[in-house]
């Protein structure tokens, strides 16, 4: 039975091309992600704060969930559709780091809340 993944890219861009890799990241690369690799959805952040010593290797952040057997089948699904897919050189790939979380239990909403307004 498959489980949900969570997959997390941490990316920048190219230096000195910002715009287009913003405008590949939302306009094209998601959606492809989608389509070709079979992942149930998508969404892009920028880093806005932080907190901890560690700090934020990258600024972008963009966050997939999968449905699969394993975390190495959410990696294998990536790579055997990735010819499939437009690329970008906006989109520096030296720097760019993935991370596949397994769920360990069901999804908590507020909405879930016993006195949460509805």
């Amino acid at each position: 039975m498959p489980k949900t993944f969570i997959v997390h890219v941490l990316s920048e861009p190219t230096e000195g091309q910002e715009d287009a890799f913003n405008d590949y990241y939302e306009h094209t690369h998601l959606d492809e992600v989608l389509s070709t690799a079979g992942w149930t959805s998508a969404q892009r952040f920028k880093l806005g704060a932080e907190l901890g010593t560690e700090g934020c290797p990258l600024p972008y952040l963009a966050t997939y969930e999968a449905q699969a057997e394993s975390a190495e089948e959410v990696l294998e699904q990536m790579a055997a559709t990735r010819h499939l897919r437009q690329q970008s050189t906006s989109l520096n790939k030296r720097t760019a780091r993935v991370w596949v979380f397994e769920a360990t239990g069901p999804l908590h909403t507020a909405a879930d809340l016993p006195n949460h307004p509805h």
